[in-house]
């Protein structure tokens, strides 16, 4: 197995390395992954959405081939990362931004601290909504557990790609040798557990940020868009229920059948809905 990260894009933010993919041409889209994750988790979407969209899709400080930062990974020093990298991008006007799981709480937190930046938001199975999560991040909360169990293997990166789709046919060899490509890059596990234990303990996601970060979207009244998939292992469907009551403006959907990353797994699905909302919030 060929262990490397997919040929992507790159821009220099801040003295700093950024993996990234920027095509198309109109509005701007924003992609954002989730932790531990690549921007690969929105190929399909980054085609699909090219055709209408400047789409713009970045592997987060640390993530994939991006440099870490050099202060701790939290979740305001990643949307303030996203900022400058937009800024170098060009994108100086309101964006619509697109954030799966980890990714949908740096959406959540750049539209509450720099609002003009942000004209939506599509959130995707995100973070923020709940303390559940599965035990596999609440364990990396313990010390010294928590290294340990980010050793690169290749039977770990299987099974965790096992635990994000519902159908087992999307756990695809070039999915898991991405998987091992991220895990190797030496700041990998830092970051990793930078973020864990800032964002919960063994016991789950910490309420504090989650209470402080909705009652400010709230604040927003953006034109928001919430979706789920009802199989999701990682953070569970029961999310959505919590998210139309936080943010009761917001459109929501539930994907059937489907687990943590609908955009892949619902492709068509899921760009249609995205872009019927984009319409609709026009």
């Amino acid at each position: 197995m060929t262990v490397a990260l997919p040929a992507a894009d790159e821009l220099t933010v801040a003295g700093r390395r950024m993996r990234c993919r920027i095509s198309g041409g109109g509005p701007p889209v924003v992609l954002l992954h989730g932790i531990g994750r690549t921007l690969d988790d929105f190929t399909a979407q980054q085609e699909l959405l090219a055709a209408d969209h400047r789409v713009i899709s970045v592997d987060l400080p640390g993530h994939g081939g991006s440099a870490p930062l050099d202060v701790p990974h939290t979740l305001p020093a990643l949307a303030a990362a996203v900022a400058d990298f937009l800024d170098t991008a060009g994108v100086t006007g309101p964006a619509r931004l697109v954030g799966n799981s980890l990714g949908g709480a740096v959406a959540m937190r750049l539209a509450a601290d720099q609002p003009h930046r942000v004209a939506s938001l599509v959130l995707v199975n995100s973070a923020g909504f709940g303390k559940e999560v599965t035990v596999a991040l609440r364990l990396l909360a313990l010390r010294p557990l928590g290294r340990l169990l980010l050793r690169p293997h290749p039977a770990v990166a299987r099974r965790t790609e096992r635990a994000i789709f519902r159908d087992p046919a999307y756990v695809t060899e070039e999915r898991i040798a991405t998987a091992l490509a991220v895990a190797r890059q030496p700041h990998a596990a830092r970051v990793m557990l930078e973020l864990v234990r800032d964002l919960g303990t063994w016991r789950g996601v910490r309420p504090r940020w989650r209470e402080d970060l909705l009652a400010a979207v709230a604040a927003r009244d953006l034109p928001t868009l919430v979706v789920w998939g009802d199989r999701d292992l990682i953070l569970p469907a029961d999310h959505l229920v919590a998210a139309r009551t936080r943010l009761p403006g917001a459109r929501t959907h539930l994907f059937r059948d489907t687990g943590h990353m609908p955009q892949i797994e619902r492709a068509a699905e899921f760009h249609a809905l995205v872009t019927d909302f984009w319409a609709e919030a026009a």
